[in-house]
């Protein structure tokens, strides 16, 4: 979070990826770096992931490409 609030502060459009089990912590973390649009941005895949085969994890990542093209690009559109 601290690296993605650097990179939007230096004018570099981020987007944040995280399973959907962080969706309220990455919210309270943003807003306390004075963020909010990091945590709105984001996209969140399904969880849990950690014990995810690799199949199962292209198939999440193929899910959330065109989420994650969307919010890279929505900031650039700006």
């Amino acid at each position: 979070m601290h690296d993605l609030a650097e990179l939007e502060a230096q004018g570099v459009p981020a987007v944040m990826v995280a399973s959907s089990e962080f969706v309220e912590a990455a919210r309270r973390q943003s807003e306390a770096l004075g963020m909010p649009g990091i945590a709105e941005r984001a996209v969140y895949i399904p969880h849990p992931i950690q014990d995810a085969t690799d199949d199962e994890i292209r198939g999440k990542a193929r899910d959330a490409f065109d989420a994650i093209l969307n919010a890279i690009t929505e900031e650039e559109n700006k």
